[in-house]
């Protein structure tokens, strides 16, 4: 290796730095050299450091995307990764709590900044009721439509400029056939009363505006190459959130990670809802022109309201 007289009349330390550079001329790690190159697909799964989430993100790892693996807690998200590598394939973990909105850009920006493309969006990441007891989020919103809507509608809000860039690519809302009409009088459900027939209305809210969102979206990026689809993976699955909730398990994680491959690769159109894999009818407010119209307004002065 010839050195310049410039290197050679360096201090040591120095020296040693410049030696090192000429031996390995690229200090990228795997990861990172990927985002450069783009030579893989890329896939960012909300909520895929457990249940259904992990699995779809341990699917697409053995599918060949750099997986880019999404939760709260380092520990968990760092195992997922590690699993996905260890099996052959390539993933990297981001943190981010969809209970504070800031969170959620600093999440999508992160991305923008990283990756040169971004093939699929999965919206998974939800919760089923007001965890640890908090009743409203950082911005002061109702937490499960926060976690389970209103993140995500940030988030691919953020990330569409690169999704179209990268088109073909694909977004799956997960949402339920737990599915209630949306108050646009009260959104935040701060006037709702539940009683033993409607405790679990703020979730069926939350997913079905996952439903109207997908909806609203696929006119929105028609002839773009982006197709959004929403589904409601399987009844029941051996989950955290179900089990939590003391809910005898009826279907398996793998079932319902079936059925969300299946709007990942399969030739499915855009802008429909499936159920347990087959196209299904939503709730009828679903089908509301004005409705959808309407949620996207509120959204976006939701998210403009916390920046």
């Amino acid at each position: 290796m010839k050195l310049s007289r410039r290197i050679l009349m360096l201090p040591v330390s120095m020296l040693l730095v410049a030696l090192l550079i000429a031996a390995f001329p690229n200090p990228l790690s795997g990861a990172e050299e990927q985002h450069l190159q783009g030579d893989s697909p890329v896939a960012l799964v909300t909520g895929s450091t457990r249940g259904l989430g992990e699995e779809v993100a341990s699917r697409l790892g053995a599918l060949g995307y750099h997986v880019i693996v999404h939760g709260r807690h380092v520990e968990r998200g760092e195992a997922v990764v590690a699993a996905i590598v260890d099996g052959g394939g390539s993933a990297e973990f981001r943190r981010a709590d969809f209970l504070e909105l800031d969170q959620v850009r600093r999440l999508a920006d992160g991305i923008l900044a990283d990756f040169g493309r971004l093939d699929l969006l999965v919206n998974n990441a939800g919760i089923g009721s007001n965890e640890d007891g908090r009743l409203v989020s950082a911005e002061g919103y109702e937490p499960v439509f926060q976690v389970n809507y209103l993140a995500h509608f940030l988030l691919t809000e953020r990330l569409l400029p690169l999704l179209i860039d990268s088109a073909p690519a694909r977004i799956v809302n997960v949402s339920s056939a737990a599915q209630a009409p949306i108050d646009f009088d009260d959104v935040m459900l701060e006037h709702w009363e539940p009683d033993g027939r409607q405790i679990g209305r703020p979730y069926a809210q939350s997913k079905l505006a996952q439903v109207l969102h997908a909806y609203d979206m696929a006119e929105r990026l028609a002839d773009t190459g982006v197709i959004i689809n929403a589904l409601h993976p399987a009844t029941f699955m051996d989950t955290y959130m179900v089990r939590r909730a003391g809910v005898e398990p009826r279907t398996t994680v793998a079932e319902g990670a079936d059925r969300v491959m299946q709007l990942i690769t399969d030739d499915v159109g855009s802008g429909h809802y499936f159920r347990d894999g087959e196209p299904a009818r939503a709730h009828a407010q679903a089908y509301d022109s004005t409705a959808r119209e309407r949620l996207r307004t509120v959204s976006l002065e939701l998210i403009e309201k916390a920046e």
